[in-house]
């Protein structure tokens, strides 16, 4: 009897783990109406309703634009081949061919998948004048841009793990 409750509460640690490394479950996506990875029409959807739908990691870094820590995301030294789509709303924002190599400590890339993919905003928070990148289609925050990146574009696009996922090549088709 003792070695099947510590069985059990084995099993329910790692389940709640599991669920924890996701910025989002399988079926948030099913209760989320607003996500989608072919619509593209603009979403105006207010931070309340985002906060029913959103789980709060994901919540206070894409809604409150909040950075995860450097170094913890799961996007950060990984290299399989896919596209990268909001995690807010799925929209379709990176694919792995612009995505390098660096010590930053966040997924960084040389350059959006389409040019409305991704919009751009003034950022004066912590006493610093920066580019934040915000999802095209949500208004998501997703992290920031600066001018050290490679060529072609010299760009590196800094974005939080938690905001996107990811589809490789071989499950689109």
């Amino acid at each position: 009897m003792k070695s099947i409750i510590v069985k059990t509460t084995l099993v329910f640690f790692l389940v709640v783990t599991a669920e924890k490394n996701f910025a989002q479950s399988g079926n948030f996506k099913t209760k989320n109406p607003y996500y989608s990875r072919t619509v593209t029409a603009s979403l105006k959807v207010s931070n309340t309703e985002w906060k029913k739908i959103l789980k709060p990691e994901l919540y206070q870094v894409a809604r409150e634009g909040a950075t995860e820590t450097a170094f913890t995301g799961k996007y950060d030294e990984f290299d399989q081949k896919g596209t990268y789509f909001c995690a807010v709303c799925g929209n379709p924002l990176f694919v792995s061919t612009s995505k390098f190599a660096t010590t930053c400590g966040w997924p960084s890339f040389y350059e959006p998948l389409r040019k409305n993919s991704v919009v751009y905003r003034k950022d004066t928070s912590h006493n610093m004048t920066r580019t934040e990148v915000l999802c095209g289609r949500c208004d998501s925050h997703l992290g920031h841009i600066f001018d050290d990146g490679p060529n072609p574009t010299g760009k590196r696009f800094c974005m939080n793990s938690v905001c996107l996922d990811f589809v490789p090549d071989s499950k689109k088709k």
